[in-house]
C-alpha cells in the first residue's frame, strides 16, 4: 500500500540535532496517522507516495519542526506560587495558577528551567524550538486508517509525545 491520506504508517526513527547528538529514538515501530495531526508537515511530504521499507534522512529546520525560539515566552514567577518539591524539568499545562506575568498564552506547556529561593523561571517554548534536526526514518508498515482514526485525525491512543524528548547537551542549544 502506498502512503496517502488518510492512512496509518508504522515508523522507526532516530532524531538528532545537527551535531549528531541523539534526541529521541524509536527502535520499535510506532503507528502515526498520516494526513492528520500526528506528524510534522515536512515528514508527511517526504512520506507521500512511499511504501513499507522506505528509508530516508530528513533535515528539519526550526520552522519545519518546532518553530523558532521565542524569548518572550520565558518569564519569572514568585517561588511561593509553586509546590515545595518543584524542580527543573517539571511542566505546567498553561501558566500556573496565581502567576502575575500578563499576557502569557494559556494554550502552552510551560517548563520549569530554573528554581531559586525567591523565584522560578518558566519557559513556554517547545524543548526543541530553535533547533535544526535530522530525522532518519524507516517505514515499517502502512495500513488503511479506521473510521475512528479518520475522525480523530490521529491514531486511537497517543503513544508518543515530543514533549518527553531529551534536550541536546547544554551549551549546544540557542
Amino acid at each position: 500500500m502506498l502512503i496517502s491520506a488518510p492512512c496509518v504508517v508504522s515508523l522507526t526513527w532516530r532524531l538528532e540535532d545537527t551535531l549528531g547528538n541523539l534526541i529521541d529514538e524509536l527502535s520499535d515501530p510506532v503507528e502515526f496517522f498520516y494526513g492528520g495531526d500526528d506528524l510534522l508537515a515536512k515528514v508527511e511530504e517526504v512520506l507521500e507516495g512511499q511504501e513499507t521499507g522506505f528509508e530516508t534522512q530528513v533535515q528539519l529546520e526550526p520552522d519545519q519542526a518546532f518553530g523558532d525560539y521565542d524569548s518572550s515566552l520565558v518569564f519569572f514567577e514568585e517561588r511561593h506560587l509553586f509546590p515545595e518539591q518543584i524542580e527543573p524539568g517539571m511542566q505546567f499545562d498553561g501558566p500556573p495558577e496565581g502567576t502575575m506575568t500578563p499576557g502569557m498564552p494559556t494554550d502552552r506547556i510551560y517548563t520549569v528551567t530554573e528554581v531559586y529561593d525567591s523565584h522560578v523561571v518558566l519557559d513556554g517554548n517547545h524543548p526543541l524550538a530553535g533547533i535544526a534536526l535530522r530525522l532518519t526514518l524507516k517505514v515499517r508498515d502502512v495500513r488503511p486508517a479506521t473510521p475512528e482514526e479518520i475522525e480523530q485525525r490521529s491514531v486511537s491512543e497517543p503513544v508518543f509525545t515530543v514533549m518527553n524528548t531529551v534536550m541536546p547537551p547544554p551549551g549546544q542549544v540557542h
